[in-house]
């Protein structure tokens, strides 16, 4: 295949868009050809977009056994999570990873909400209550979408007055002290609907796998509030607004580092105003959005014990508190227009505006006076805007579709003062992307779809990476980099998709390949001490991914009178990924990309009995995750468990298997049970020095307070929810 190639079609969400997918799918047993917004801004078939789009309903939302949004897209393998603790996880999706600590402004997969920048990539801190759906479209999407999305992007929809309309409670009780319960109304009155949803959480540590036992430092709580409200003019002209705040607190940053210290509040709040309009004729229309984005990390962090220079223990902090505040002011204007029969054309003008601003203090322990050093993240302010366009024109009686667009990007980043920085880089930085897609579906027959298409994609260095002067929560101290690069992506695919009555499977073959990836390297004979650079060498992905969904009881022919059954099937597979950056650091042992799984597959199956006196089901999921390659964080002894600190590890597969039942004991009251890693499995998806046996390969000299390291075992829940 060619290693320069055009782009992918895809575009942004429209408000209007989600509420008529949600009417219209809300009885639906199998989704044959889902309606998705995120890809075009406007309702279509998944069909017919020229790029693989993933999507996650409110049932199987409702129906998950999931905490966060984390949990949910765990359950339909939609990429690689890192669990680093309860309230931080990373992702990576077709190679493209975000931070470890999910900073928006770091990553390689963009998050929105209701189709605008959410503000974090860090999954762990947004619950799941106020969640309608979840989009995810799978590679680069920057035309429209600008910066940041290499990986793709994932679009979480919330819900409205008018997708969840009558009033709805639920509460929840578990292991681990678990008490969760969230309460939600709306409805439509005259020209308006309306949306509140208030939602609140807390759990205690949690028990390891098999062996595993307690994982102290792990509790959490959440608390969340949402409120929406649409103003409907006439059938042409509508308003929709949304002010939400989503957080965990008081979580337990166990880590890689066994830690038994260091808590964290993460918080994300936002406003958006919305208008969606169009002319009598259909031939004209106009979103326009408003944006304002608050996103805050307070880390309450301590380490008493570190690694220094020299790669032996040393005297660390009693308390090292970071806050990080990141502030988004942004609009977008995109009017459409038809300017002959089976066209589509999108003119777009986007402007934004972020401000980051963070602090830190430290106090050493006994004996380890500190001075106060810089935060892990400069102060930064970035102003961008956009013009871009995207046509869309339809042949045949609408069997071949073309689709093709560019985007212009300027942008600016400036260096703003930062506490205890001692070589404050002044000015600022501009940058400039130019972005584009093409891509083509074809409808062959009324059950066969296939695709083509190619995107790219692009993210600009921060102020960290270049001007960093910072030291990490373990002691290791970080430099950035002048001469980085912006980090680019481009990527071809091609697909198809088969339905009939019952069942539907779509099918990708994929090559992503990013370039100038910006990662820490470790200065020569300074074990210690890195530096940001571009990776030497490109970041090859190439895969297949499969997505597949059925009516059991129609495919085989049974009849279904009072029965319901129906099964799917979501997998990847990485058959050839390389980092050939690694090509040159003689210590690598290997060189697969990092992050990514090699393969996935989420299986499940939902039965019961509907029309019943007392309507039941029953779901199980299984979720199989493949090997993993990882160059762990954690201090594991050498040469006992590891031959040398920069040794990449590949972590087994493990299978989890998930289970829920219900049943309506009265007309809108239910009663569930539901239990996530039903077998008990000690693992974790990505630390090596596990709880139980696996904490034998730790080098507990360097451990604050604990050993190893799981993810949680056994979680049963039991729960009732009531609608009216």
């Amino acid at each position: 295949m060619p290693r320069r190639l055009l782009p992918v079609v895809v575009s942004i969400a429209c408000g209007s868009a989600f509420s008529t997918i949600a009417a219209a799918q809300d009885n639906a047993e199998v989704s044959l050809d889902q309606l998705v917004v995120t890809a075009t801004g406007r309702p279509e078939p998944r069909s017919e977009i020229a790029g693989t789009v993933q999507v996650i309903d409110r049932s199987m939302i409702e129906n998950s056994t999931a905490k966060s949004i984390t949990g949910v897209l765990e359950d339909y393998a939609v990429g690689f999570f890192s669990e680093w603790t309860p309230g931080q996880t990373s992702i990576n999706i077709r190679g493209g990873a975000t931070d470890g600590q999910g900073k928006d402004f770091k990553s390689q997969v963009l998050v929105l909400m209701n189709g605008r920048r959410a503000g974090t990539a860090n999954l762990s801190k947004l619950s799941i209550a106020d969640v309608e759906r979840i989009e995810i479209i799978r590679g680069p999407s920057s035309v429209i979408y600008g910066s940041q999305n290499i990986g793709g992007v994932i679009n979480i929809i919330l819900k409205t007055g008018r997708t969840a309309p009558g009033t709805l409670v639920q509460g929840i009780g578990g292991n681990w002290g678990l008490a969760d319960g969230w309460a939600q109304t709306g409805g439509v009155a005259g020209p308006f609907d309306y949306y509140l949803g208030v939602s609140g959480a807390q759990r205690d540590d949690y028990y390891a796998g098999s062996g595993g036992g307690r994982m102290a430092n792990t509790q959490w709580s959440r608390m969340g509030i949402t409120g929406g409200l649409g103003l409907q003019i006439d059938p042409n002209n509508r308003f929709d607004f949304t002010l939400r705040s989503d957080g965990i607190y008081g979580v337990g940053f166990r880590g890689s580092g066994g830690n038994l210290y260091s808590k964290d509040d993460r918080v994300n709040g936002s406003f958006d105003a919305s208008y969606t309009g169009r002319s009598d004729d259909g031939r004209m229309s106009l979103f326009a959005q408003f944006y304002r984005v608050n996103d805050e990390d307070r880390f309450k962090w301590a380490s008493p014990v570190q690694r220094g220079g020299t790669g032996l223990p040393v005297r660390g902090t009693a308390a090292d508190f970071n806050t990080r505040y990141l502030d988004i002011t942004g609009t977008r204007f995109q009017p459409r227009f038809t300017l002959f029969a089976g066209n589509d054309l999108l003119l777009g003008w986007d402007w934004e505006t972020s401000q980051l601003r963070s602090d830190r203090f430290r106090v050493g322990v006994p004996g380890n006076p500190l001075a106060q050093v810089s935060p892990q993240d400069n102060n930064q302010t970035d102003q961008f805007h956009a013009l871009y366009l995207e046509d869309t024109q339809r042949l045949f009686d609408d069997r071949v579709i073309l689709r093709g667009g560019v985007r212009q990007t300027f942008g600016t980043t400036r260096f703003d003062p930062t506490p205890y920085l001692t070589g404050q880089v002044n000015g600022s930085r501009p940058y400039e992307a130019t972005t584009y897609s093409v891509g083509a579906t074809f409808k062959a027959t009324d059950w066969a779809a296939f695709r083509v298409g190619a995107s790219s994609g692009f993210r600009a260095p921060t102020a960290t990476e270049l001007a960093a002067d910072f030291n990490t929560l373990g002691g290791g101290r970080v430099f950035g980099n002048s001469n980085i690069r912006p980090e680019t992506s481009e990527q071809i695919e091609v697909g198809m998709t088969l339905t009939n009555s019952f069942s539907r499977l779509d099918v990708a073959l994929f090559q992503n390949i990013i370039s100038n990836r910006i990662i820490t390297r470790a200065r020569p004979g300074n074990v210690n001490t890195s530096d940001y650079i571009n990776n030497p060498g490109d970041v090859v992905v190439r895969g297949i991914e499969v997505q597949y969904e059925t009516d059991m009881l129609r495919m085989l022919a049974w009849e279904p009178g009072v029965w319901r059954w129906k099964a799917y099937v979501n997998g990847n597979y990485n058959f050839d990924m390389k980092d050939e950056g690694s090509l040159s650091v003689t210590s690598a042992n290997t060189h697969r990309v990092e992050r990514v799984y090699l393969y996935q597959l989420a299986l499940g199956t939902r039965f019961g009995q509907s029309d019943v006196p007392y309507p039941w089901t029953v779901q199980l999921q299984g979720v199989l995750n493949g090997p993993v390659w990882y160059n762990t964080e954690e201090n594991l002894l050498v040469p006992a468990a590891e031959p040398y600190r920069e040794y990449i590890w590949r972590k087994d597969p493990f299978f989890l298997v998930n289970v829920r039942s219900e049943v309506e004991v009265l007309p809108g009251a239910k009663l569930f049970v539901q239990v996530r890693n039903l077998f008990d499995v000690n693992y974790h998806p990505l630390f090596i020095a596990t709880a139980g046996a696996g904490t034998a390969l730790a080098d507990l000299r360097f451990y604050n307070g604990s050993g190893g390291t799981s993810a949680p075992g056994r979680d049963v829940q039991v729960g009732f929810q009531v609608r009216f």
